[in-house]
């Protein structure tokens, strides 16, 4: 496991830091310009359940070190925030266990030209607006994702999406239809893909009762060892599913 970053002072003068030694990224402002509360408000139109807990929680876990002031107050920079933001979407994206995305930014940290990150993906919704949004309608969602009203209709009767009660999907979804869309096209009818949603209900029932405890005692907690959980059942399902596939062949 990596080592944990020492905690920085704003009231310090810093040290010029060769580009090896800054970390990632490194084509991002590092004034420490936000209070805790401004960093997660300026991230939850991209993740909605993301609190003041997890932010320290992840900070814990050595994923950002934030500036301290005088008073032991922290303040985060845009590369914080940036930092922040790869890991919230590979926990949301990929399920990765935190132990993953903490090597992956060592492995970012430790390449001098590891490119700055990606501008924040924007959905241009149908009224022309490119504001960020975690939310799609369905005609969004068809533009987007290549599929017909039919197809996302059919996904939506066997589960593999759920819109809001206003007809509205998670930005999520978008990659879901994708995905079940681009296996319809190698052969799989849509209707069948329900086996699949059934297998993912069944593996999420088995993390949520082995972390049950924990989210008693701490919803953060308990949320964190759900997306490890999550992690390593999903790269399981994946080598048992490669091999019954190739037992097959």
């Amino acid at each position: 496991m990596s080592a944990v970053p020492a905690k920085r002072s704003a009231a310090e003068p810093q040290p010029e830091e060769s580009p090896a030694a800054v970390p990632w990224p490194r084509d991002v402002p590092r004034d420490p310009v936000m209070k805790i509360s401004e960093l997660v408000d300026r991230l939850k139109t991209e993740f909605p359940a993301l609190s003041i807990s997890k932010v320290r929680y992840l900070e814990g876990e050595g994923l950002i070190s934030p500036y301290r002031v005088g008073n032991g107050y922290r303040r985060y920079s845009k590369a914080d925030m940036e930092r922040l933001r790869y890991a919230l979407t590979a926990q949301r994206d990929e399920y990765l266990p935190l132990s993953v995305i903490r090597d992956r930014l060592a492995d970012l940290d430790a390449a001098v030209d590891a490119p700055a990150p990606a501008p924040v993906a924007r959905v241009v919704t149908t009224d022309g607006h490119g504001l960020p949004s975690s939310t799609l309608g369905l005609e969004d969602l068809v533009h987007h994702s290549g599929a017909t009203a039919e197809q996302v209709d059919e996904l939506v009767v066997i589960g593999l999406i759920t819109p809001d009660p206003q007809g509205r999907f998670e930005s999520r979804d978008l990659r879901t239809v994708e995905l079940a869309l681009r296996a319809h096209q190698r052969g799989i009818p849509v209707r069948n893909l329900r086996a699949v949603r059934s297998a993912a209900q069944r593996e999420a029932d088995t993390i949520a009762l082995a972390v049950q405890h924990k989210r008693r005692r701490s919803a953060t907690a308990g949320e964190d060892a759900a997306s490890e959980l999550a992690g390593i059942v999903a790269e399981l399902h994946a080598r048992l599913l490669h091999a019954a596939v190739q037992e097959t062949d």
